[in-house]
């Protein structure tokens, strides 16, 4: 017998005892009573996912679009229920709302072929704001982590999340915690800097704001992806246990902690071991070590790869025997290891169907936690019952323009900017009008709207170049391109050189152009042999540089560059990290000192194109050695660096206690003052020394950090609570130690600049950190 749902569904449903659908039971109880009554085959269709919006012969917005085709329409993929929906929204351009309709219509259809009426979650992609036509484009993540403001990205986050969640999207791929180790990676501009505290700190604010709206958010790429040899995307990692346990994967454990509700795999091997297909990874560090409860899901087609790209499977229904039982829950976008592969490898006794059922029950459970179990579901999004859609809110544009105002970084000023409110000023540059070169490579119209034009950009966007002449109405502006961003045309340099020396003054605005897969010269799959400006920038730069007038160089790219060699003829240098839709505005209002500048560093910038390999977080023979090596690694400018229009001291630095048992907690004190003549915002950075240790420890690292605003004149205490877990590390015997000894403290404005020092020494037993007990440090602020 079949009974008749309300409206909001008008599907028809099974009458007779249905506990699942009642949100008063617990959770656990709604999940196994519904598990019970799955067949096989239904129970497979929650582990797949449908891309019903993919387009092989569309851009390439996943690594391998152009390549598989899809695997049939929903009639067929979802005729037992599905798990997921892919990318509803970030594939196509469309209108919102439309977007909106497809989806309530596909909801609707899942739900209608699946016998128990079960809805698919729906998951999109929101690195730099929902990748959706005519969403809010925010600055990249490595921009956001040049904010040093935690709490600024935790409000990024839950803007986002809102928007997702009046969309009716349950799943947001991101953030990525992946930690740089090499910065011609095409991804960099994905994380949140080189420094896994920082990741941490960012990463935690931008889960806490995104899950705060009721959106699940994806730790992004478990793990080593970013260690990949030679910078190369998709290429092997040979990190060392070290590397591995104390550099790449504490952004992934401190997350875990904090409630993040899903995990990606990523598509690079460590040491032979694929990790869609590793146990070790993805249950043994994953659940067993750190107590994860959520659901791994495969980055797209990763059980295919395990055939044709790794090649430790035979042919897909033994990839996804193998990604079930490492602990694979769902495979994304589609289902060719998992679905009906997975459904004979069952039956033909090649996995056990409990490992499928351990799957089902977390899917299950976030489906029930989502809501999306509940009897009065409704599969229309809220934003399609209230008939409006809008991605782009005025709040979300101001918020967009706040962090891109954070994060651009000062690196060096003569005294020239601000910029002055008359004269003659020339702006060449290949990023100056031009807004696609402010937007990252998961940005909308860079990843889906390459070679789209005449589709716009789905939102507005000022160039440089029109917020300037806003800014400043009384200035002669003369613009020059001078030459592309990537492509080898030297035609109008003739003509730059020419403007920059009728000018009082030049701004030259270089950097990068984000796509995929070599469409950009940042982003996914656009790696680079080496660090120089992409194209024949660089030649731009010598050449406006050697007309002997001042030179303001912004760089706006995806990676730090080797720049430093023009620091010395430059009369100010700024680095913006893609600063997103409001980029244009935020980086006028900064040169012209409307706004002051705050950002700082969360990569260095080299000097040399090929003379850095290391990070800042590098050993003692990763510093310079110049009896041992003619290379000199030292940056241009290091980790943490960053000017303003004011001056800052920092000083009066103490602990609580110099001697601190091994399982303890210090506190660290220091002073800092505003010693200009205008308000700004210093970012004090507290790094720990270890002067000898059973293992190499790198030079310095980073502690904790605070972002503190003051008027002139104004100081303020900053105390951070360190518990030692923070100084652990792993030691020769393979497993993280807090060892005793002596622990120096350096506070400052950057890496290599701190000033005011203390030490501490751990006294006790060398005691087992193996267990966190607290991954962040918590800090607070007095004023005086």
């Amino acid at each position: 017998m079949t009974t008749t749902m309300p409206d909001h569904g008008g599907l028809p449903q099974e009458e007779d005892g249905r506990p699942w659908t009642d949100p008063a039971l617990p959770v656990a109880e709604r999940v196994e009573a519904l598990l019970a009554r799955l067949t096989l085959a239904e129970k497979v269709a929650q582990l797949s996912s449908a891309w019903e919006d993919v387009e092989p012969a569309g851009p390439e917005v996943a690594p391998g679009t152009s390549i598989f085709d899809r695997v049939g329409d929903l009639a067929e993929t979802a005729r037992h229920g599905l798990g997921q929906l892919t990318r509803p929204y970030g594939t196509l351009p469309r209108p919102a709302l439309e977007h909106s309709r497809a989806l309530a219509d596909r909801q609707r259809q899942v739900m209608a072929q699946s016998r128990l009426g079960i809805p698919a979650m729906a998951h999109d992609e929101c690195l730099t704001g929902f990748t959706a036509y005519g969403a809010t484009i925010y600055p990249t993540s490595l921009g956001m982590a040049a904010t040093f403001d935690p709490e600024l990205i935790r409000r990024v986050g839950a803007a986002i999340g809102a928007d997702m969640a009046e969309a009716g999207v349950h799943q947001g791929l991101a953030p990525v915690v992946d930690v740089i180790r090499d910065y011609r990676w095409g991804r960099c501009e994905e994380t949140y800097g080189e420094d896994p505290h920082l990741v941490g700190e960012m990463g935690e604010a931008y889960v806490t704001g995104l899950q705060s709206a009721g959106v699940y958010a994806t730790l992004k790429h478990f793990a080593g992806y970013s260690a990949s040899m030679g910078g190369r995307n998709h290429a092997p990692v040979h990190a060392g246990p070290r590397e591995l346990h104390d550099v790449i994967l504490p952004p992934f454990e401190r997350l875990v902690a904090a409630g993040v509700r899903s995990v990606m795999n990523s598509y690079a091997e460590i040491d032979g071991e694929a990790p869609a297909a590793s146990r070790w990874l993805l249950t043994g560090i994953l659940r067993d070590a750190w107590g994860f409860e959520g659901t791994v899901v495969s980055d797209y087609w990763s059980l295919p790869f395990l055939v044709n790209a790794h090649r430790v499977a035979a042919d897909l229904p033994d990839a996804g025997v193998l990604a079930l039982r490492a602990g694979m829950d769902v495979e994304l976008p589609d289902q060719r290891g998992f679905g009906d592969a997975l459904v004979h490898a069952v039956e033909q006794g090649a996995v056990d169907e409990e490992l499928v059922d351990r799957s089902v029950r977390r899917v299950l459970r976030q489906k029930a936690e989502l809501g999306l179990l509940d009897a009065d579901f409704d599969p229309r999004s809220p934003a399609l019952r209230a008939g409006e859609l809008d991605l782009d809110k005025p709040g979300s544009r101001a918020l967009a323009l706040a962090v891109a105002r954070s994060s651009a970084v000062l690196l060096s000023n003569d005294g020239t900017l601000p910029l002055p409110s008359g004269g003659r000023i020339a702006l060449i540059g290949p990023c100056a009008d031009d807004v696609r070169t402010m937007f990252g490579c998961y940005s909308f119209p860079n990843h889906v709207l390459a070679g789209r034009d005449d589709l716009g950009n789905g939102v507005e966007a000022d160039s440089l170049r029109t917020a300037l002449a806003e800014e400043l109405p009384d200035v002669e502006w003369e613009f020059v391109q001078g030459c592309p961003v990537r492509d080898e045309d030297r035609s109008g340099m003739a003509a730059a050189v020419a403007a920059s020396d009728a000018a009082d003054l030049t701004v030259l605005v270089v950097g990068d152009k984000a796509g995929m897969f070599g469409i950009g010269t940042s982003g996914e799959g656009c790696d680079v042999e080496d660090l120089r400006l992409p194209g024949v920038q660089e030649e731009l730069v010598e050449a406006v540089l050697a007309t002997g007038k001042p030179v303001v160089l912004v760089v706006s790219s995806g990676r730090p560059y080797a720049v430093g060699r023009f620091a010395s003829a430059a009369a100010a240098m700024v680095q913006v990290f893609l600063p997103g839709e409001e980029g244009g505005r935020a980086v006028a209002q900064l040169l012209t000192g409307k706004a002051n500048f705050s950002g700082r560093l969360p990569v260095q910038i080299p000097t040399s194109p090929g003379g850095q390999p290391y990070t800042y977080l590098h050993p003692p023979l990763g510093d310079r050695q110049s009896f041992l090596s003619n290379l000199d690694p030292t940056p241009a400018f290091p980790f943490g660096h960053g000017l303003s229009y004011t001056t800052f001291e920092v000083d009066q630095l103490a602990v609580d206690h110099e001697r601190v048992p091994t399982d303890g907690e210090f506190t660290v004190r220091a002073r800092v003052r505003n010693t200009g003549s205008v308000a700004g915002a210093e970012t004090v950075q507290l790094y720990a020394v270890d002067p000898v240790a059973q293992v190499t420890r790198p030079v310095r690292a980073l502690l904790a950090f605070a972002k503190v605003a003051l008027e002139p004149g104004e100081r303020a205490t900053v105390r951070f609570h360190v518990h030692t877990d923070r100084l652990a590390f792993t030691g020769l015997a393979g497993h993280r130690v807090v060892e005793p000894g002596e622990i120096l403290l350096e506070a400052g404005s950057s890496s290599l600049d701190t000033p005011v020092r203390a030490a501490i020494r751990l006294v006790g037993e060398e005691r087992d950190a193996t267990v966190i007990q607290q991954h962040g440090v918590p800090v607070t602020v007095e004023r005086a």
